[in-house]
């Protein structure tokens, strides 16, 4: 029974991820309340941290990217740091709309920050933009990247609980 709860949580938290939640941390609590839980077969530490590992690189990545293709589109710190910061404000403001509310808020908070922190540096409009669609690519490629690594903690615990 606790296996396939956990299998449901797993599916379940994927969706999640797909829709900007936490479902990355529900997935990695859902490990750890199952070795408490399941005592007779445990997931190993080292799974446990190793997912957990993922987990913090997935949000680094996630949120980061932005920031670091606003630079490679020619963007200043200061649009770098606006395309996190409004990434990261974008989600928790979307959090309210339901469903894609959060992943809309953290690609146009995205835009709009490294969009303002370029024309604060530049002044120029044309740059600017260029440097605001860098950042929203960097977020999509951030957010791939997430669910990629979201999947691969979901099946790693899967089979670190089946064993």
């Amino acid at each position: 029974m606790a296996f396939t709860l956990l299998t449901l949580v797993l599916v379940g938290s994927m969706v999640l991820i797909v829709l900007g939640l936490p479902g990355l941390w529900i997935m990695i609590a859902s490990a750890i309340t199952y070795n408490v839980v399941v005592p007779e077969r445990p997931m190993s530490w080292v799974s446990v941290a190793g997912i957990v590992v993922l987990g913090i690189v997935a949000e680094v990545l996630d949120f980061s990217l932005a920031g670091k293709y606003a630079r490679k589109y020619g963007g200043s710190r200061k649009a770098a740091w606006g395309a996190i910061i409004g990434g990261i404000i974008g989600a928790f403001i979307g959090v309210p709309v339901p469903i894609v509310g959060p992943v809309i808020g953290a690609l146009i908070g995205s835009f709009a920050g490294a969009l303002v922190g370029e024309l604060r540096h530049s002044g120029d409009t044309g740059a600017a933009t260029k440097v605001a669609t860098g950042a929203l690519i960097g977020r999509v490629l951030g957010t791939v990247i997430k669910v990629g690594l979201g999947f691969t903690v979901a099946i790693w615990i899967f089979f670190a609980a089946m064993h």
